[in-house]
């Protein structure tokens, strides 16, 4: 008899940050190509919960001390990771300190969330999502 296989549980964390002129960005990192940008995150640890691992994973990536906002929502992706179907927790962040690239984290950029650059993973649904929870201030449909 085949077992139902249980999902792989990550967070991603979009945070928000301002440039110099004061126009709110947003944080993601570059992980490995050809995948091309992420958003800071990663899996959730057993016996942790998805705040904790949301806070958790934002400081080991970005050396950043963030505030959740908003569950912006759940985002289904059986092609994320080779170890099998994930289910991602997306949450809208805001920091303090200065972003400094850790972990597996290559490089950290700020951009024009109306502009992103390829993204890897279901992220442009995510960055489609926020720009919808920026306007309205209310958090897109559960996906």
């Amino acid at each position: 008899m085949n077992r139902p296989v249980t999902p792989l549980v990550a967070v991603d964390i979009i945070i928000e940050m301002h440039d110099r002129r004061g126009h709110p960005v947003v944080l993601i990192e570059r992980r490995n190509e050809p995948h091309g940008w992420a958003l800071p995150g990663g899996f959730v640890d057993v016996g942790e919960r998805l705040e904790q691992a949301a806070v958790r994973e934002a400081r080991e990536e970005t050396s950043l001390d963030v505030e959740l906002k908003v569950l912006l929502g759940c985002y289904s992706d059986p092609g994320r990771d080779i170890r099998g179907h994930t289910i991602s927790a997306v949450y809208v962040a805001v920091a303090r300190g200065t972003p400094h690239a850790m972990d597996d984290a290559r490089h950290l950029e700020l951009f024009d969330p109306r502009k992103p650059p390829p993204l890897a993973f279901d992220h442009e649904l995510i960055i489609a999502d926020y720009l919808v929870f920026r306007e309205t201030g209310s958090a897109a449909p559960l996906r």
